[in-house]
């Protein structure tokens, strides 16, 4: 057996991009290497690029492995090489960061070479900051929600775009939902985008009562597709078209063509198919730039509709907002399989409780610390009696993603 290769150097574009480990594997099932990721963006770098290239982005490192949780960089490395642009996003909290920007494939091969598997870009050009030129529809399902109930989601969305002047863009999360890409105009700020996007949620909930929501608050959502319009701030990113997503099988992201979203599967599109589909038909999102629409329709519908219902908040004038679910929290944890265990052991420990609950009742929530996920676990208890209920106890595991870090001026 040789042995393994400390580094590599590619020529790409004119550019000589060192990747380190080539022969470190990546994704133990399929056998991937991280060399093999670069190969992987090379031959889908048009399609990468015209969903992530030129914007700002998030770096978002799996520098463990894809069984750790990754860690987001938002500021570029300073030994960032020549052919890597940047532009500098100013956040609503007051602080700022000089982000990286790519612009060619050699661009990806870096990104990937310091450990990021999925491409987060801001829905802003690096041109111009301030106004979005995307409007991002993330359909997110509740558990116990199958593919079919998202497809049917998917297409009412499509004729609320389309009945507003828009054209929507379909492709896999690389997960379990499907993300609808919408080109606009860059003439209205973030606020309004975002109230466009919240719009069209909330439209598409009165279309499709029971199999969407537009309900922003997890536990009140049931067993439905989430229109999740909160992506469309300022400070948010998604994976964006052709990402390699984190999960065993090393899954894709991947543009759809309208007359596909019904008969694939997220499961079929990964980093050994991909290269061979885009090879074979190219990118289904070739036109996407040129579809750029305007937002008057659904801010229009916005007026029409009124302030979205809020929740109402403590009397103790901390302005926490209160749940109308009984809901009991159990941990908080650093990771995903130490929450899922900590489920497990809380059903353990109440088994009546436990035998009562919908999928959807039980919620896992990945919240943003500081630089990584950690995770909220609690239970609804809407379907258990309510002399039966748990009442709230001490959590199980308490992990504090912010002990130790300390705050400039606090």
């Amino acid at each position: 057996m040789s042995p393994k290769s400390a580094e590599t150097f590619l020529e790409i574009g004119g550019h000589d991009v060192r990747v380190s480990s080539p022969d470190r594997v990546v994704f133990a099932d399929p056998g991937l290497t991280k060399l093999d990721l670069v190969k992987y963006y090379l031959a889908v770098a048009d399609g990468a690029l015209r969903g992530a290239g030129g914007r700002p982005m998030v770096l978002k490192r799996f520098v463990k492995g894809i069984g750790a949780e990754p860690f987001f960089q938002k500021r570029v490395p300073e030994n960032h090489p020549d052919y890597i642009d940047t532009a500098t996003l100013h956040y609503a909290r007051g602080t700022s960061a000089e982000e990286t920007v790519l612009r060619d494939a050699a661009g990806l091969a870096w990104v990937v070479n310091l450990g990021c598997l999925d491409l987060n870009p801001h829905p802003v050009r690096a041109d111009d900051l301030d106004h979005p030129d995307e409007l991002r529809v993330d359909l997110d399902p509740m558990p116990g929600v199958d593919w079919s109930q998202i497809v049917d989601v998917a297409f009412v969305v499509r004729d609320v775009l389309a009945d507003h002047g828009l054209v929507g863009w379909p492709k896999t999360s690389g997960s379990r939902g499907l993300h609808i890409l919408v080109r606009i105009s860059p003439e209205w700020s973030f606020a309004d985008v975002r109230l466009a996007a919240e719009t069209l949620a909330r439209e598409v909930e009165n279309r499709a009562p029971g199999l969407a929501t537009a309900r922003w608050w997890k536990e009140e959502r049931g067993e439905s597709v989430f229109v999740d319009f909160n992506q469309n701030a300022k400070d948010r990113t998604v994976a964006s078209a052709y990402s390699i997503r984190s999960l065993p099988d090393a899954r894709v992201s991947t543009p759809l063509a309208w007359d596909e979203v019904r008969s694939r599967r997220p499961e079929e599109f990964t980093v050994l198919t991909v290269p061979g589909r885009f090879a074979e038909i190219g990118d289904p999102h070739e036109g996407i730039d040129d579809a750029a629409g305007a937002l008057d329709g659904l801010l229009a519908l916005a007026t029409e509709m009124g302030p979205a219902e809020k929740p109402p908040r403590a009397a103790d004038g901390s302005g926490r907002r209160v749940s109308t679910m009984p809901l009991i929290e159990i941990a908080r944890t650093k990771t995903k399989p130490e929450a899922e265990a900590a489920l497990v052991q809380w059903r353990s420990a109440n088994p009546a409780a436990a035998s009562l609950l919908h999928p959807a009742d039980e919620l896992i929530d990945g919240m943003r610390g500081s630089s990584s996920l950690w995770y909220r676990v609690r239970v609804n208890l809407q379907h258990v009696p309510e002399p039966d209920r748990p009442p709230q106890g001490p959590l199980l595991v308490d992990y504090d993603p912010w002990a130790g870090k300390e705050w400039p001026g606090r």
